[in-house]
């Protein structure tokens, strides 16, 4: 509100400020700096939490993952055009994910943007933003602005959530109206995810082909995790008695260690099924686009595909049973057309599974005991595995290439939203910004296992994570290089390889400078202390943890997509 002879009139700053606070928004995620800077002074000052990053990409990741862990769009605000454009690839990726996020940019003045005047920081955001966002809008008036919001938000939720780019002209922050016709210009939005209710006969196929399946699977995804619909996807796995195979961020919705759990037989349960039931997942490159050597012999298989988006089926291949709905009211669906006389899956099939996965489990717990120094990934993992098994409620973030690919498959995970990682595009540079928002969304505490290259994408973050006090323990593989740290430069020259980093660097000091804790573990018996100490202080703390240089193999597990030249090897 103005002053004195102004008490009626309230402007475009409070008018964004009182929207986005009508609609259940408590948290801004946000780089300050012109035309911005205010708005997020006002933004605290009115009660909301404003959690400043050093750059606008990591408080992109955070809006994106506090999008999946509450339903509700996480916000990120940033500073026009450079700064925009750095925020531009988180929402690109929430969108690619399926998370509600919004992204809020200040920019240049229209008049002088479409006659290409030369503006500070001129750009047409919006049109730049169009391409890789699931909607944009932009607001010019002040009584504009609740409708502004409103749409977002229900663009960002509603359907397929996704990323959405909403765009403020500094002009219009200054821009004044009346208090009362402010106030009632607002919108609250109403049932921004409406229900998508099955159709009963799509339900009905569905189960039919299930039921008379030989070697039935579920497969459940991300979008599963995202639902919240925690007991009745566990009732319906329980109640079907199919084996399960969760994909990396749908891990905890039944525990890791659930007897029908595939996880540790995932080769075998992928090309042996012969019903493949998916369910907030799609047959995108992580399935192997549902063909190929992964998958059984062509026309042996078929697919149930529970999906929001009708669009996605048939994306690959034939679907024989689509079922369009969200998954909660289809998971429902299913169970109360399941009756209570649902018959088992066939036990022949099951207990293969279970003797796969018995076996590969047996077959790696040696590896994960081992105390070698310089620590390998099996060893070091290994004291994780055990620390998030004796601390459930503890939320794992994790990227990197061989640390994602071997933690991905080593920790179990036994809640569901509890792993975090880079989701469908693998991209890398989550790690800082998605432990801010979870630490901040839930309260819980967090660990960050990181690969050292992964970590430099967003390693300065560590000083928000200080700033903030929060309880997150940054672990860093160190093993002084991309993939590994044994790579020359094949000229013999003066420069080190490409893929090869500083040797014996220590993280852990980049922590301390910050005022956090800082450890350097050498030992997988000194990586357990150090995290178990972490997670009982809560202090920000980052565990340089040395692991041997030459640990990790190309790529990781996904090698095969790194084009390799033949010109000039032999045959």
């Amino acid at each position: 509100m103005s002053s004195d002879n102004a008490q009626s009139l309230t402007d475009g700053f409070h008018l964004v400020i009182d929207a986005l606070k009508l609609n259940g928004i408590k948290t801004l995620y946000a780089v300050p700096g012109i035309p911005i800077t205010d708005l997020l002074r006002m933004s605290q000052a009115e009660g909301l939490r404003v959690i400043s990053f050093r750059h606008e990409q990591h408080a992109g990741y955070a809006a994106s993952i506090a999008g999946f862990l509450t339903q509700k769009p996480g916000v990120c605000l940033t500073v026009s055009a450079p700064g925009f454009l750095n925020g531009l690839t988180a929402l690109a990726h929430a969108t690619t994910n399926c998370f509600p996020m919004i992204l809020i940019s200040g920019s240049s003045e229209r008049e002088i943007v479409d006659l290409q005047q030369g503006d500070y920081e001129e750009m047409d955001q919006l049109a730049v933003a169009k391409p890789v966002c699931k909607a944009a809008f932009r607001v010019l008036h002040a009584q504009d602005i609740g409708i502004g919001v409103a749409r977002a938000i229900r663009a960002a939720c509603s359907g397929r959530p996704g990323g959405v780019y909403l765009d403020l002209p500094a002009k219009l922050f200054a821009q004044t109206m009346d208090a009362a016709a402010g106030a009632k210009s607002l919108v609250k939005v109403v049932d921004p995810a409406p229900a998508h209710i099955p159709a009963p006969e799509s339900v009905a196929r569905a189960l039919s082909l299930l039921k008379s399946a030989k070697k039935p699977l579920i497969i459940l995804g991300k979008g599963a995790a995202y639902a919240q619909a925690d007991a009745d996807i566990r009732a319906f796995v329980e109640k079907s008695g199919i084996p399960y195979l969760p994909m990396s961020m749908a891990k905890g919705l039944l525990p890791d260690t659930h007897p029908q759990s595939a996880g540790a037989a995932r080769s075998t349960v992928l090309k042996d099924a012969d019903v493949v039931m998916l369910i907030g997942a799609r047959l995108n490159w992580l399935l192997s686009h549902g063909k190929g050597k992964t998958w059984g012999a062509p026309g042996t298989q078929t697919f149930i595909h529970v999906d929001i988006d009708p669009k996605e089926m048939d994306s690959n291949i034939g679907i024989a049973a689509p079922v369009v709905g969200d998954i909660a009211s289809t998971v429902a669906a299913f169970l109360k057309a399941m009756g209570d006389s649902w018959p088992k899956a066939p036990a022949e099939w099951m207990a293969l599974v279970r003797d796969k996965v018995e076996g590969n489990v047996a077959k790696m717990a040696p590896r994960l005991q081992n105390n070698n120094v310089p620590m390998d990934y099996h060893g070091a993992l290994g004291v994780l595995k055990r620390i998030f098994k004796e601390r459930p409620e503890t939320i794992l973030v994790n990227e990197g290439a061989n640390t994602l690919d071997f933690a991905r498959s080593i920790i179990d995970i036994y809640q569901p939203r509890k792993r975090l990682d880079v989701g469908t595009w693998g991209v890398m540079g989550i790690g800082m910004g998605y432990s801010i928002a979870a630490a901040i969304e839930t309260g819980k505490p967090v660990v960050a296992v990181e690969g050292d290259s992964a970590f430099g994408f967003s390693g300065m973050e560590i000083e928000t994570i200080c700033r903030y006090k929060l309880p997150v323990c940054v672990v860093v593989f160190n093993n002084g290089g991309i993939y590994r740290g044994t790579d020359k430069n094949p000229t013999g020259g003066e420069d080190v390889a490409t893929t090869v980093f500083v040797k014996d660097a220590r993280y852990d000091k980049m922590m301390e400078a910050f005022g956090g804790v800082g450890v350097n573990a050498t030992s997988p018996d000194e990586l357990a202390r150090a995290v178990n100490a972490a997670i009982d202080c809560g202090k920000p703390t980052l565990i340089n943890a040395v692991i041997d240089e030459k640990a990790g193999t190309e790529s990781g597990r996904i090698g095969n997509l790194n084009p390799q030249s033949v010109v000039g090897k032999k045959a």
